[in-house]
C-alpha cells in the first residue's frame, strides 16, 4: 500500500510545498492539508505503518526526521530541532519513540 493509497496525491504535493523551509514544519497543519485529520482511525493507522520504516510498530527518532520523505519520496528531511518537536508532541509516554495509539492521537490533536 502507498501513501497515495490513502491520500489525495495533490494533497500531499501542496502540503509537502507549504513547508520546503528548514524549520517550517508544522504537523498540525500538515496532517490537516494532506487530508489525514478527516480520516478514519484504521486508515490513520495505515499511513503509520507505511511511515515505520523498519516495521518494528514505532517510529523512532531516526524514522521521525524522514516524516516527510514518507509522503513524498522527494520532500526534504526535518531538521533536528523539527524532529526533536514533533517527538516531544507524539511521545506521549516518554519512551522515545511514537507507537501507533500516540500517532493517531497526535493526527487527532492535529
Amino acid at each position: 500500500m502507498s501513501m497515495t493509497d490513502l491520500l489525495n496525491a495533490e494533497d500531499i504535493k501542496k502540503a509537502v510545498g507549504a513547508f520546503s523551509a528548514t524549520d517550517s514544519f508544522d504537523h498540525k497543519k500538515f496532517f490537516q492539508m494532506v487530508g489525514l485529520k478527516k480520516k478514519s482511525v484504521d486508515d490513520v493507522k495505515k499511513v503509520f505503518h507505511i511511515l515505520d520504516k523498519d516495521k518494528s510498530g514505532f517510529i523512532e527518532e531516526d524514522e521521525l526526521g524522514f516524516i516527510l520523505k514518507g509522503f513524498s519520496p522527494d520532500a526534504r528531511d526535518l531538521s533536528a530541532k523539527e524532529t526533536k518537536m514533533l517527538m516531544a508532541a507524539g511521545d506521549k509516554d516518554g519512551d522515545g519513540k511514537i507507537g501507533v495509539d500516540e500517532f493517531s492521537t497526535l493526527v487527532a490533536e492535529s
